[in-house]
């Protein structure tokens, strides 16, 4: 990726985030600096080199179906969900990725741009404990191209999340 590939168009806030995040933010009261990116950021390694962070700093939203019902799992971009863990979490008899149209349906949002917070319907929140190591992560801002920065602790209260260990254990 080329320098000018990874720098961020200059706009304003509100022009960058998906409206619906836009709007999240101003019912929170809440103002971050939202990046939009020429190049996709959709996946934790993108918006990592886009941004200049850590992997591990990159929040991935994750929505999962417990039950049939959706839950939204955040993990840092350097691990991976562990599935048997949320479901013991959830006292689920079954969890599983959800499919692109559950995301969207349950979020108002891509798979690749989903934000923590702002989404068009309520559903339970399982943050991992790895994300709180660090002062500063970076999560979507609702559209593939956008990236926002929050202290972990704010973001989690703000997606109204619950602090789990979810992530799978390295041997």
């Amino acid at each position: 990726m080329s320098d000018s590939a990874s720098a961020p168009v200059p706009e304003t806030a509100a022009d960058q985030a998906h409206p619906r995040f836009a709007e999240a933010l101003r019912e929170l009261g809440l103002s971050v600096e939202v990046r939009r990116f020429p190049d996709a950021t959709r996946t934790a390694a993108q918006a990592a080199a886009a941004v200049g962070c850590e992997l591990a700093q990159i929040v991935k939203s994750l929505v999962f179906s417990a039950d049939g019902e959706p839950v939204l799992v955040l993990m840092d971009g350097a691990s991976r969900v562990d599935v048997e863990r949320v479901r013991a979490e959830l006292g689920a008899a079954k969890v599983g990725r959800a499919d692109a149209d559950l995301v969207r349906e349950t979020t108002g949002y891509a798979i690749g741009g989903v934000p923590p917070f702002g989404h068009r319907t309520r559903t339970r929140v399982l943050a991992d404990r790895g994300l709180l190591v660090h002062g500063t992560v970076w999560a979507a801002a609702g559209t593939p191209h956008t990236v926002f920065p929050l202290d972990p602790k704010s973001l989690v209260e703000y997606a109204r999340g619950r602090i789990v260990d979810v992530r799978e254990r390295t041997a």
